[in-house]
C-alpha cells in the first residue's frame, strides 16, 4: 500500500513569501475600490452638489442726535449709516445673502428705533437705495421729542 503524504501549503511555502502576496492582494483590492468609488462619487456630486449655507447678517447701529438738529436731518443721517452698513456687510461677507439693519437714535437721553432695513444681495445690486428697502417707525419722532 502506498502512503501519500498531503502536506499543508504553509509547510511547503515559507510564511514571508505568503505575506508578500497578502500585501499585494490588499493593495490591489484598495486600488479596485478606489477605481470603482471615485467615479460614483464624482457622478453624485455632479447631479446633486453640496448645499451652500448662506445666512442673514444682522447689524444694530446707534447714532446720537447733534444739538440743534431736526428729525429730518437725523433721519437722513440714519439712512446714510444704513446704506454704508449694508454695503460693508455684503463686501465683507460673501456668504451673507441678506442684511437686516436696525438704526436707533439717541436724543436728550431718549433712545428709539428710527428705521429697519431688510434687503437681499440681489435686491441691493438692482437698487442700492436704503429708502427703497427701509421701514420707518412713525412714532420715533414723538418718542425722541423732536416735535
Amino acid at each position: 500500500m502506498n502512503r501519500i503524504d498531503t502536506a499543508s501549503l504553509s509547510s511547503i511555502i515559507p510564511f514571508s513569501f505568503i505575506g508578500q502576496f497578502d500585501r499585494k492582494i490588499r493593495i490591489i483590492q484598495a486600488g479596485v475600490w478606489l477605481l470603482l468609488v471615485f467615479p460614483l462619487w464624482l457622478a453624485t456630486e455632479a447631479i446633486a452638489p453640496q448645499i451652500v449655507q448662506a445666512y442673514t447678517a444682522r447689524v444694530d447701529l446707534a447714532i446720537d442726535s447733534l444739538p440743534q438738529e431736526n428729525y429730518n436731518t437725523v433721519l437722513s443721517r440714519a439712512e446714510a449709516v444704513a446704506r454704508t452698513a449694508v454695503q460693508r456687510s455684503f463686501d465683507q461677507d460673501i456668504l451673507a445673502t441678506e442684511v437686516s439693519i436696525i438704526v436707533t437714535v439717541q436724543n436728550h437721553g431718549r433712545i428709539a428705533p428710527v428705521l429697519t432695513l431688510d434687503v437681499s444681495r440681489v435686491q441691493w445690486k438692482q437698487i442700492p437705495d436704503p429708502q427703497s428697502w427701509a421701514t420707518y417707525f412713525k412714532t420715533a419722532r414723538s418718542l425722541l421729542l423732536f416735535e
